[in-house]
Parts: structure tokens; C-alpha cells; sequence
């Protein structure tokens, strides 16, 4: 590695959501390099560890001691000490603790770099069929089934992917509540044990979905990600209104850049609005 780890610096780092030989080879330096592991739970990252054939000092950091351990974790940088944080699988801060901690320490203005790798949202997302040139992650819905249908609800017009983390214990509670809040024939993924032996991913309507788990097809295992699509866009004279925005920002920008920003202005998917600009200039 031409890369030295520095002192005093906060190592943010992915690791494997399943299968552990998707550590990457950057990861497994930085973690045998640093003083100190942050640690989600300790014993599950010890078998990353070992199986790395690493010994390392590991510290829990976690929801319930985050804020306990903060100035301790501070003291340590100031001090000198290479840190890693890592989570129980993914990226951390990924509905994984840690935002505190590199929020304190970018405010305090201590070194911090990120080791990226897996993440259980993009990794659904790669496999899933829906569009992902615009997505929003939601993490986990609430617990309770009031507060969740209120979550739901508020997203009803949203026209861009949404991506869900779910438990295995209200995946069927949470597809039923989709399909009331967005429509039995929405179509959605429900991906499960992603990178596992027994990795799942099955798309289908809301309903046809929430059949299968109801049946066992979707066995209740494992951690899940629900992915919907989004809703339509309302296109009544939107089109028209489209084409003279990009021919407007194309006498400024460059196609790819006011695609980007017909977009955003829009709604629309930035992908089509492209292959709508390239015709307007005469590509197509």
C-alpha cells in the first residue's frame, strides 16, 4: 500500500453484510493497522477479525453507550490513537450508531477517512430492477403499525425509489401497510440474506409480495430491504414544458448538466430527460 495511516485520524469502515471474503483488501489494512476497533458488537466483529488472522484491542460503540463513550473516543485522537469504526456489517452510520461520534469529531476538527465497501441498500439496489438514477433510503420504518401507516402515507407521492431496512418480524405488517398507502399493484423487491448462502430477491406487486411471505415463499429469515417503486409522474403538460427547459439550459449547459438540472427542476428521471435532450439537439 502507498497509503500510510496517520495519527490521530478516525477510520470509518465498511465491512462485509454476509459473506466475509467481501472484505476489501484497503479494509483489512486499515484494521490491521489502527490502535483501537469501535465496535457495534464486539463479538460479531471479532469473527471478521479472525477471520483475518487479526488481534486487535476492540471497544464497544453502540446506540445504548454511544454518547457515554464519546469523550473517551475524543481523548483518544487527541491522543494520537488510529481508530476504525466499524458497524456489525455494511457501512457505518448506516441506521448503524456512529453519527455522533463523527459529527463530535468533525466539529472538533480531528482527521477523518472513509474505507468504503458493502452496503446493504446499494447492494439491493444493484439487483433489483427498479430505477435507481433517483432513490430515497427511509432505514427503518417505526415500530408501531400507527406511526409506520402515518410514515407510509406521507410518502405517497414520492416519485423516486424508496428503499426500506425491515426485520423479520414486521416485514409482513410493513409490505401489508405499503400496499394499502401506495396500491396493490405497486411494484416492489423484497431482497433477503443479501451475500448469504440463502440470498433471496423476488419482485413482484406489493400484494403479490406480501402473499408470499404470507405463504412462506419469502421465508421470515434473515434481514430484509423493500424496495418500491415510485409513483408516477404526472406528465399533463409536462413534456412540452420539459423540452423548452432543456433547450433553454442547453444554450448554458452542457447536455449531461441540464439533464441534471431539468431533473431536479422537473421530477422527471434524469436518464430520460438525457435521451429527450440528445433528440432535441438532433443526435437521435
Amino acid at each position: 500500500m502507498a497509503e500510510t495511516l496517520q495519527k490521530g485520524t478516525l477510520y470509518v469502515v465498511a465491512t462485509p453484510i454476509g459473506n466475509l471474503a467481501d472484505i476489501s483488501t484497503r479494509a483489512a489494512w486499515v484494521l490491521s493497522g489502527v490502535d483501537r476497533v469501535l465496535a457495534e458488537d464486539t463479538r460479531q466483529t471479532r469473527r471478521l477479525l479472525e477471520h483475518l488472522d487479526l488481534h486487535k484491542t476492540l471497544t464497544p460503540l453502540h446506540e445504548h453507550n454511544e454518547d457515554r463513550q464519546l469523550a473517551q473516543v475524543l481523548e483518544w485522537l487527541r491522543g494520537g490513537e488510529m481508530l476504525a469504526l466499524v458497524s456489525d456489517a455494511g457501512t457505518p452510520l448506516i441506521s448503524d450508531p456512529g453519527f455522533a461520534l463523527v459529527r463530535a469529531a468533525r466539529e472538533q476538527g480531528l482527521p477523518l477517512v472513509t474505507i468504503p465497501g458493502a452496503s446493504a441498500v446499494t447492494a439491493a439496489l444493484a439487483v433489483a430492477g427498479l430505477p435507481t438514477d433517483r432513490f430515497v433510503f427511509e432505514g427503518f420504518l417505526p415500530a408501531k403499525a400507527g406511526a409506520r401507516r402515518r410514515a407510509l402515507e406521507a410518502l405517497g407521492r414520492e416519485t423516486r425509489t424508496m428503499v426500506f431496512y425491515e426485520s423479520p418480524r414486521r416485514v409482513a405488517g410493513a409490505l401489508a401497510d405499503m400496499a394499502a398507502a401506495f396500491g396493490d399493484t405497486r411494484v416492489a423487491v423484497v431482497a433477503r440474506e443479501l451475500t448469504k448462502a440463502h440470498e433471496q430477491s423476488v419482485q413482484g406487486t406489493l400484494a403479490e409480495l406480501a402473499e408470499q411471505v404470507a405463504v412462506g415463499t419469502i421465508p421470515l429469515k434473515g434481514e430484509f430491504v423493500i424496495m418500491v417503486a415510485g409513483a408516477e409522474v404526472e406528465t399533463t403538460g409536462l413534456d412540452v414544458e420539459a423540452d423548452h427547459l432543456l433547450t433553454q439550459l442547453m444554450t448554458r449547459l452542457s447536455v449531461s448538466d441540464a439533464a441534471r438540472m431539468a431533473a431536479r427542476i422537473t421530477g422527471q428521471g434524469r436518464s430520460g430527460l438525457y435521451q429527450r435532450a440528445l433528440a432535441l439537439q438532433g443526435r437521435e
